[in-house]
């Protein structure tokens, strides 16, 4: 069993900043790929940022130049800093694990709620 369990979310104003974290437990491998996604009331679930074990990152359009993800495979965490945050950015967000590939996500965390709202 892999368990994936995510911190950090809340309420900002936009153009506000967050943390997103985490940990990774059970019989994860630090080989395999984590990321971050979210969905919004209404629309399908989407991949925001991936980060391959050994260095590759990835992030969605809309976020490049704002959101920043980070991993420690030591500790088995990834995190997404997230700045100058839009009412478009707000959402569940869910840390995610690829056994394969980046594009294939086999695990999922419980998810941490994102608003932005003045």
């Amino acid at each position: 069993q892999v368990h994936l369990v995510e911190s950090g979310g809340g309420s900002v104003p936009p153009g506000g900043s967050l943390r997103l974290s985490c940990t990774a437990s059970g019989k994860f491998d630090s080989s395999w790929c984590m990321g971050w996604f979210r969905q919004s009331p209404g629309k399908e679930r989407e991949g925001v940022a991936s980060h391959k074990a050994h260095g590759k990152t990835d992030y969605k359009d809309s976020v490049k130049g704002r959101f920043a993800i980070s991993r420690d495979n030591g500790r088995n965490t990834v995190s997404l800093q997230m700045n100058r945050l839009k009412s478009e950015d707000a959402g569940v967000y869910y840390c995610a694990a690829g056994v394969r590939t980046c594009g294939v996500s086999d695990y999922w965390g419980q998810g941490t709620q994102v608003t932005v709202s003045s």
